[in-house]
């Protein structure tokens, strides 16, 4: 990791070599720091950057403040180490940016790195460095990006990056599910209701997984929060796919037999075999439960011809 870390997810902090960096207390200083650092893909207008954090100022005074707050991050952000300044703003007359070579992790970057590899990859297909990667990401989001800061710019980041946050959360309950990993999924998935409360597929995501370690009353009692939180929250009763799957599992009858992760069924020579048994033992159930019914439907016949 870089000497200088900047931490937005949650309280924001910045550290040089794991000591606080002092001089940074102003509020106004973090946020533009902030702005610059998660903007920092393309150059941003002076004017347009003052307007933004100095609204209530004129212009002149407005651009007045940015040079100020940008000579006092540089200076407390400039260790000045064997005579050479650590350059992070790359400043012109009309337009300020992060320096490309500036040598700064930040939270979010990384954040936003894991998610953008494992955008559109369903989770049940993440590989285990995708994976791994999207497990650190998350343990970064200690709580919402910049907590308890209300600007309009800020509560919209705040929302898109919650939005991935959650995203990847389910992304990672597949992929324990399939990986039979099913405490670590119900701990994802709890994650998800605290920010998400009526989330229904995250709901049955955690009957699967309750199910599947061999808790069917979890399994049942999450159908029962989950239809109390549907009604509570949006007033409607889970969907037909919820309460089929709460059918299934109410009667002991689903299946759990996960689809195996394509590098294990591609080097586990011994899952073919076990799917083929188990379709088998299925097969022996439905001619058991197809000669029942016949029996039922001769019984009938017979009660019926002897009170004709």
């Amino acid at each position: 990791m870089p000497p200088l870390s900047v931490q937005m997810f949650g309280k924001f902090c910045v550290r040089r070599n794991e000591k606080k960096v002092n001089g940074l207390d102003a509020g106004k200083l973090q946020e533009l720091l902030s702005y610059l650092l998660v903007f920092r893909d393309s150059p941003h207008a002076r004017e347009g950057v003052a307007a933004l954090l100095w609204g209530d100022s004129s212009t002149t005074q407005s651009k007045k403040y940015l040079r100020q707050a940008l000579w006092q991050i540089q200076s407390a952000l400039d260790s000045r180490e064997h005579g050479k300044h650590d350059r992070i703003f790359h400043v012109e007359p009309n337009w300020i940016s992060v320096d490309k070579s500036a040598d700064v992790w930040v939270d979010v970057t990384v954040f936003e790195q894991a998610f953008a590899r494992a955008r559109e990859v369903p989770g049940r297909h993440l590989d285990t460095l995708m994976a791994q990667g999207l497990e650190d990401a998350v343990r970064l989001y200690q709580a919402d990006f910049l907590a308890g800061w209300y600007q309009d710019w800020c509560v919209c980041e705040r929302e898109r990056l919650q939005t991935n946050y959650l995203i990847m959360l389910d992304k990672l309950m597949s992929y324990c599910e399939v990986r039979q990993k099913y405490e670590t999924g119900l701990t994802y998935g709890l994650t998800v209701l605290r920010y998400d409360r009526a989330r229904e597929s995250t709901h049955r995501r955690l009957m699967r997984l309750h199910y599947l370690a061999g808790d069917r009353t979890g399994a049942l009692r999450q159908y029962e929060h989950c239809a109390t939180a549907l009604r509570e929250e949006l007033g409607v009763k889970p969907s037909r796919q919820t309460v089929a799957l709460y059918e299934q599992m109410r009667l002991d009858e689903f299946s759990t037999v996960s689809p195996a992760p394509d590098s294990q069924r591609r080097g586990d020579p011994n899952v073919l075999p076990r799917v083929i048994n188990h379709l088998k033992r299925m097969r022996r159930s439905l001619k058991e439960i197809h000669g029942q019914v016949q029996e039922d439907i001769k019984a009938v016949d017979a009660a019926l011809d002897d009170w004709r």
